[in-house]
């Protein structure tokens, strides 16, 4: 890897403060008491401590998310609800500085990929589903007799959202603007490792003027205030992403209370798969830094984690591939020039690490394998890994069919297209695939074959918030858009 940072950079505008829960539009502390702290990845410190949530703070959100979509949030015309809708948007536009600093802070991500990427997307998520807000609407249906059919669609009610760490402000996003677009309430639980974007959001929420209990923040650990939305009685739908353990967790909380509405946006273990006839420089690119390794330091649900290169270019690509790689600088994320900064805590970095172990006694190492405090010393305290790539012919290994959530991915040669299809889908998992070949017909062919709820064809991690993203298997079911913040109603008139 290049030199590393020499000191940790400042935010220029954040001001890191202790955070409390946002409950029927106020800032208020815990029923319990209880606080937790808040680390920066980068140095291991605490930025600062946030209140803990627990079940009799999720009883009053939830209360609350009732009283509003029962009463202001629903009086409210929709051209009146699409207007706040977009002021949030506009107001993350107009504090992007501070959001982007923040969010660097409590996820390590480099400030360039928090300022560039997270916070204009989440804006723009906002502002799309305003749009959303005067075009959801029901149909006639013509039967036979004398009878006047339509149906309708109308808001869920309350909805409880649980967010991850990886994107933790655009994650926020993605959940709350569709279903405040539908005309629910919500009680949001952000990552107990980064919840401090979502905290400023929820007072730029506010500012924005939705109406009081229409947006709920309860910071808190899965157990606890996460346990408490799932199994309450008054949520009507649940919207997760995060861990496959914990989605199966949720599904049955749902089931066992009130069989109230879930979507699963879950783990992966995504192949991304190079053919010989492909065009070897934009694939170099888009299995390492557009995939898995320095994106979000590999913490991505759609992380290309198994590289499937076919035999003829597997030394080229693998050279073009580290190549890449050694481009890279990992280090403080307020330097312009960090290109990857740490993994996000002390327990994601010991998993990580246990993985590389792992793979160093099963298979051959293509480089990287380092962590810890050499990558960085002036920021010894800090989660460092640099990117690692194994290889193997051996799909069946731990390391290729488990998720490993980090900077590490391993390569699994291949010969026909046949044999390409049977190892990308020799997995639990079914989120996303990435293919490169210049073969139209063969592009076609692998979006078929693939069992993945995406398939990127000469790209990789093109995510849109007007494309559907789902997964398969056990990469869970349903996604973020309106249709899935709605319930379907049916009205039957008899005429005379």
């Amino acid at each position: 890897m290049a030199t590393p940072a020499v000191k940790f950079t400042p935010p220029k505008v954040a001001q890191i403060k202790p955070g409390k829960l946002l409950i029927d539009g106020k800032w208020v502390d815990a029923r319990s008491g209880k606080r937790f702290d808040v680390l920066n990845p980068a140095t291991g410190q605490v930025l600062t401590t946030v209140a803990e949530g627990d079940k009799a703070d999720v009883d009053l959100a939830v209360a609350a998310a009732r009283r509003a979509f029962e009463g202001a949030w629903a009086k409210l015309e929709p051209r009146d609800r699409q207007r706040l809708i977009w002021k949030v948007g506009d107001l993350i536009l107009e504090n992007a500085d501070e959001l982007a600093e923040i969010e660097s802070l409590d996820n390590g991500k480099p400030i360039r990929e928090s300022r560039n990427v997270d916070i204009p997307m989440a804006a723009e998520v906002f502002r799309y589903y305003a749009g959303w807000v005067t075009k959801i609407h029901g149909e006639t249906i013509p039967v036979n007799g004398p009878f006047f059919n339509y149906t309708r669609r109308e808001p869920l009610g309350v909805v409880g959202q649980i967010i991850p760490w990886n994107f933790p402000l655009l994650m926020a996003a993605w959940k709350l603007a569709p279903a405040l677009a539908c005309g629910n309430t919500s009680v949001l639980k952000p990552a107990e490792q980064t919840p401090l974007t979502a905290l400023r959001l929820g007072e730029l929420v506010l500012e924005a003027g939705i109406p009081e209990g229409v947006v709920n923040i309860i910071t808190g650990f899965g157990p606890t205030s996460g346990a408490a939305i799932t199994e309450h009685m008054d949520v009507d739908k649940v919207a997760f992403t995060g861990e496959t353990t914990t989605g199966r967790i949720i599904m049955e909380a749902c089931a066992k209370s009130n069989m109230k509405k879930l979507s699963l946006e879950l783990g992966g273990k995504s192949p991304n798969i190079v053919f010989a006839d492909a065009d070897l420089d934009k694939a170099a690119e888009g299995v390492t830094t557009k995939s898995i390794f320095t994106a979000n330091a590999g913490q991505a649900c759609v992380g290309g984690s198994r590289i499937l290169i076919q035999r003829p270019v597997l030394n080229e690509m693998l050279t073009r591939m580290e190549a890449i790689v050694k481009q890279h600088k990992i280090g403080d994320p307020f330097d312009a020039a960090t290109t990857m900064g740490p993994v996000i805590s002390k327990a994601q970095y010991d998993k990580i690490v246990g993985y590389i172990e792992m793979g160093k006694k099963e298979t051959k190492l293509v480089f990287g394998g380092r962590y810890g405090a050499e990558l960085v010393p002036s920021l010894p305290g800090g989660f460092w890994i640099e990117p690692t790539l194994f290889m193997t012919e051996n799909n069946a290994l731990r390391i290729c069919q488990e998720e490993i959530f980090g900077p590490v991915a391993t390569v699994i040669p291949f010969d026909t297209e046949e044999q390409a299809f049977a190892i990308a889908n020799d997995s639990r998992f079914g989120l996303a695939a990435g293919v490169w070949t210049k073969d139209a017909a063969r592009m076609n062919r692998c979006v078929r074959a693939i069992n993945a709820g995406t398939v990127w064809v000469n790209t990789y991690l093109h995510i849109g918030y007007e494309l559907p993203f789902m997964g398969v298997k056990d990469s869970g079911y349903g996604h973020d858009d309106v249709m899935e913040f709605t319930r379907e109603k049916t009205a039957v008139i008899a005429n005379g």
